[in-house]
C-alpha cells in the first residue's frame, strides 16, 4: 500500500465507525455509567437538604431552593427554564427561633416543634399545663374561664411498645410477588388531614371555640406515632378557614416528643402540677400568596412536539430539612436530568420527544401545584364533570414521578394500565441485577403523578423499598440528609433516566387506559 493512502483510509474508517448508529442497548450502558459510576446526586440531595433546608411552600427558604434548581439545570444545558405560576396559596410561613422546657416538678429541655402557621408568642411565656379532658360539649363547660394564661394538653397519653422488629425495612420477593398478581385498582383514595380540630362535627366546633375564646398559651399534642425522640408534625389549624388564608387567627400549637407528653400527662394524673416555658419566633411571608413549580427541557427532534414529563415535589414540611420527604425524589430527578444531558453529549444522540422535568410545590397541602399545573396546560374536570383538554393532553407520553423516600426502584405502579407492562417489562431487564423487576396494575397515592393519571394521561410512580420512611423519617424531626442511602438513590437516578429516554425514543406514545369524558359533577 502507498504510504500517502493510508491516512486517507483510516480517515476514512474512523469517520465510518462514527456514523454507525449508536445502539439502544449502547445508551443504557451510558445511562447506567453516568447514574452508578459517576454519581453526583448525593452532592445534590446535601445541597437540597443542609444548605435550603427545610422548603416550606410559601417561604423564603423554598425560593432561594427554586432559584437554586433553575439556575442548577440551566447550568446543565437545560432549556426554556422557567418558574411556572400559580395560586394563590396564601401566606408562607418560617420558623426563626423555637425553644420549650419544663420547670416544674424539675427541670427538664422538651422536645417539641410548633406546628407550621403557629404565630409567635409575646416572647418567652410561662405558664401551668391542664389536660383538656372532653368528649362531650358538657364536658366543655367545666373549663370556660381556665384555659387563658395555660398550656393546654388536647391528647390523651399513648402506650408504648419497644420495637422488636427493624426500624428500616425493604419489600420482601413475597410482597413483590403479591403486588405482581394484584388485580386492577376499583378508585382511588384521598388524601386526609389528621391534623387536630379539623375533623369536623359539633363537639369540634364547640372545642375550637372554646380553645379561641379562652386564648391558652398554646395547645399541645403527640403526634400518632413516633417514639425515641422522633415526632411527626405538620400543620396548625385556625380559628376558621386556613392557617394560610391571610389574616386567619391562629393559636401557637406545639406537638411534643411521645415520651415527653406522656411524662407530664402522668404528673398532671398524680395531681402535680407542671410549668412550661415556651417561645416562638415566626414570620409569615409571601404576600401575593403566589407559588412556583420549576420547568426545564431538553427539546426534542422528529417528534420534539411530544413530551416524556418526569418529577417530583421540592417543598417539605418545617421539623427537619425535608430529606426522605421529597428532597430524595426531587435529588434523583434532577441527577436523571443530569445523567441524560451527560449520555446526550457523550453520544451526539438526541431525544426524539422533548424531555420535560418538572419540581412541584405546594405538594404537601394536597398536590397543589401539580394540580394547578396539569388545569392550565394538560386538562381538567370543569364544574360539570366534563373533561376539558388542555395545550398538552395528547403531547404527553407519560410522567414519572419519585416521591416515596430514599428507597431503591423495585419496580412501577401501572395504575391499572396494563397496557404499558409489556414496555416496561423490557426497560427494567437492564436493572433486574439492581432489585429493579416488579410490575404490578395496583395504584399509589398521595403522589403528582395523580395529577396527570386523574385525567387519563399516563401518571406512573416508581415502587420503592421503604426503609425507614413510614417509621421514622416521613414528615418528622428525623427527616435529614443522614438517612439517605447513597446506593438507592443513585439506582433510581439511573433507572429514571432510563425509562425517560426509552419513552422519548418510542416510535408511538405509551398506550393510555380509558377515561371517562364526562362523570359525576361534586355536589
Amino acid at each position: 500500500m502507498h504510504k500517502s493512502l493510508l491516512p486517507l483510509l483510516l480517515l476514512a474508517v474512523g469517520s465510518w465507525l462514527f456514523a454507525q448508529p449508536i445502539s439502544n442497548d449502547s445508551i443504557v450502558s451510558i445511562i447506567k455509567k453516568h447514574g452508578l459510576e459517576k454519581s453526583q446526586v448525593m452532592e445534590t440531595a446535601a445541597m437540597i437538604t443542609d444548605v435550603l433546608g427545610p422548603r416550606m411552600t410559601g417561604s423564603p427558604m423554598l425560593d432561594k431552593a427554586t432559584d437554586w434548581a433553575a439556575k442548577q439545570l440551566k447550568d446543565w444545558g437545560y432549556q426554556n427554564v422557567q418558574l411556572d405560576e400559580w395560586g394563590p396559596f396564601g401566606r408562607g410561613w418560617e420558623l426563626k427561633h423555637f425553644e420549650m422546657h419544663a420547670h416544674t416538678p424539675n427541670y427538664w429541655p422538651i422536645i417539641a416543634y410548633p406546628k407550621a402557621w403557629s404565630p409567635s408568642t409575646k416572647g418567652l411565656v410561662k405558664g401551668e399545663v391542664i389536660y383538656l379532658d372532653a368528649s362531650t360539649e358538657e364536658d366543655l363547660d367545666k373549663y370556660k374561664g381556665k384555659l387563658k394564661g395555660m398550656f393546654v394538653l388536647i391528647d390523651t397519653l399513648r402506650v408504648l411498645k419497644e420495637w422488636e422488629d427493624p426500624l428500616a425495612k425493604r419489600l420482601t420477593p413475597e410482597e413483590l410477588l403479591e403486588m405482581a398478581n394484584a388485580a386492577k385498582p376499583e378508585n382511588r383514595g384521598r388524601r386526609g388531614n389528621r391534623n387536630f380540630p379539623d375533623s369536623g362535627g359539633e363537639f369540634i366546633k364547640k372545642l375550637r371555640a372554646l380553645l379561641y375564646e379562652e386564648k391558652p398559651l398554646a395547645t399541645i399534642d403527640r403526634s400518632f406515632k413516633g417514639d425515641l425522640g422522633t415526632v411527626f408534625v405538620s400543620g396548625a389549624s385556625a380559628k376558621s378557614g386556613s392557617a394560610r388564608d391571610e389574616g386567619a387567627e391562629v393559636l401557637p400549637q406545639v406537638t411534643m416528643s411521645v415520651e415527653h407528653y406522656n411524662r407530664i400527662f402522668r404528673l398532671l394524673a398524680q395531681g402535680i402540677p407542671v410549668t412550661l416555658s415556651m417561645e416562638i419566633q415566626a414570620e409569615y411571608a409571601n404576600k401575593d400568596g403566589m407559588e412556583h413549580n420549576i420547568i426545564a427541557e431538553i427539546p426534542g427532534t422528529d417528534l420534539k412536539d411530544e413530551i416524556v414529563m418526569f418529577g417530583a415535589h421540592f417543598d417539605s414540611w418545617q421539623a427537619a430539612t425535608g430529606a426522605t420527604d421529597n428532597a430524595a425524589g426531587s435529588a434523583m430527578m434532577l441527577e436523571a436530568a443530569r445523567i441524560l444531558m451527560e449520555t446526550i453529549k457523550e453520544t451526539g444522540v438526541k431525544p426524539r420527544r422533548t424531555l420535560r422535568i418538572a419540581l412541584w410545590t405546594g405538594e404537601e397541602q394536597g398536590l397543589l401545584g401539580s394540580r394547578a399545573y396539569a388545569k392550565e396546560f394538560v386538562g381538567h374536570y370543569d364544574d360539570d364533570g366534563i373533561l376539558q383538554k388542555g395545550r398538552d393532553y395528547d403531547k404527553i407520553s407519560a410522567y414519572y414521578n419519585l416521591d416515596n423516600g430514599t428507597g431503591k426502584i423495585r419496580g412501577v405502579y401501572l395504575q391499572g394500565n396494563d397496557q404499558v407492562a409489556h414496555s416496561f417489562r423490557a426497560w427494567l431487564e437492564p436493572f433486574k441485577d439492581l432489585g429493579a423487576t416488579t410490575l404490578t396494575l395496583q395504584n399509589t397515592g398521595g403522589t403528582d403523578h395523580l395529577s396527570f393519571d386523574g385525567i387519563g394521561v399516563p401518571g406512573f410512580q416508581f415502587i420503592q423499598d421503604n426503609v425507614a420512611y413510614w417509621s421514622r423519617t416521613h414528615h418528622s424531626n428525623m427527616d435529614n440528609y443522614d438517612h439517605l442511602v447513597p446506593d438507592d438513590m443513585k439506582q433510581a437516578a439511573t433507572i429514571t433516566a432510563a425509562f425517560v429516554w426509552q419513552t422519548a425514543q418510542m416510535d408511538g406514545k405509551l398506550p393510555r387506559k380509558s377515561v371517562e369524558e364526562k362523570r359525576e359533577a361534586r355536589k
